[in-house]
């Protein structure tokens, strides 16, 4: 753990350092599943990109707006978008959003 965290520690000192986890989700309703990336930056700034089961591609952008929180805006490949919002521990989280109006729920990490 000690390890981890001088790492960190060290590559914001750097600059220009960024973390990809792994994303899974699924519609309200279950019936659609998601798959993905987040990549978050050192300044707090990110993106998120998912595939569902049904070949629909979102991509979001995302800030934290503080220290545990975070939230962004998807827009996807057959026109529909929505908002979401994020908790997070560093080195994974849970979230929430709609996409074209229909809720969703994702996990990172």
């Amino acid at each position: 753990m000690k390890k981890l965290i001088a790492g960190f520690a060290a590559c914001l000192l750097l600059g220009g350092c960024a973390m990809t986890l792994p994303v899974r989700g699924q519609a309200g309703d279950g019936s659609e599943t998601f798959t993905g990336s987040a990549t978050g930056y050192a300044d707090g700034a990110g993106n998120l990109t998912i595939t569902s089961n049904k070949g629909r591609k979102c991509q979001g952008d995302f800030v934290y707006v503080n220290n545990r929180q975070g939230s962004g805006t998807f827009t996807c490949s057959d026109g529909s978008s929505g908002p979401f919002n994020f908790v997070s521990t560093g080195m994974r989280g849970t979230g929430t959003g709609t996409l074209g109006g229909k809720p969703f729920t994702f996990s990172f990490g």
